[in-house]
């Protein structure tokens, strides 16, 4: 699962930077010192499976909004093996002002606060894409609809099943996941992800998940 998600992270916010920089930018200003902005990855203590614990994990990225720039500040996990080299390549592709590899293998993103607005935007609407993909689709035949709030902290999904399918039960992990996503890239991670699953036909919420829940059993 946290293989999962660093893969999804890491091409969410390449696909997205490079989309940003069609579109012309203001004067970059001096990007700040990697080292002040550089986040605290904090490394999991012990292995484990469960999907909620590696999303929080992944939420050490670190998001400084300064006056001018946003430093986003990814952990190594996230960034896996490169180079300095490779990283200035990707900057001057993507049009982000600049990508510092710190010595504990994080990486610091320094882009104008516009180009972070147009990342959330990317965000937003590739996420809104994939919702909308699993509605009557051959893995979810009997959802008919899904809605989710402004930060995706929310999800109402109506159903014709009056009880959740196995695939539709294992859904929730997904929903977490864009939760999560969007989260961390704006720079407010969520304390809590909610999902309803509403019947169709009665309009009853059949089932209730909370992405708090599953760290509280931990």
């Amino acid at each position: 699962m946290k293989k999962l998600l660093s893969a999804v992270l890491a091409a969410t916010l390449a696909l997205n930077l490079c989309a940003c920089s069609s579109s012309g930018q203001a004067e970059p200003s001096p990007a700040p010192d990697a080292s002040e902005n550089q986040a605290s990855a904090g490394e999991s203590t012990s292995e484990t499976s469960d999907g909620m614990e590696d999303l929080e994990s992944l939420g050490d990225i670190d998001v400084d909004k300064n006056l001018f720039d946003v430093v986003i500040t990814m952990p190594a996990d996230l960034v896996g093996e490169t180079t300095q080299e490779e990283l200035d390549q990707q900057a001057a592709e993507s049009g982000v002002h600049s990508i510092t590899l710190n010595e504990d293998g994080s990486a610091t993103y320094v882009m104008s606060k516009e180009q972070h607005k147009k990342l959330l935007e990317e965000t937003r609407q590739s996420i809104q894409s994939s919702l909308d993909e699993m509605v009557g689709s051959e893995d979810y035949p009997n959802i008919t609809s899904i809605e989710a709030n402004d930060n995706f902290t929310s999800f109402t999904v109506t159903t014709t099943s009056t009880e959740l399918s196995l695939t539709e039960a294992f859904s929730v992990m997904g929903f977490y996941m864009y939760g999560g996503i969007y989260g961390i890239f704006s720079g407010e991670t969520p304390d809590n992800i909610h999902v309803d699953f509403v019947n169709a036909d009665t309009e009853d919420i059949i089932e209730s998940s909370d992405s708090k829940d599953m760290a509280e059993s931990e």
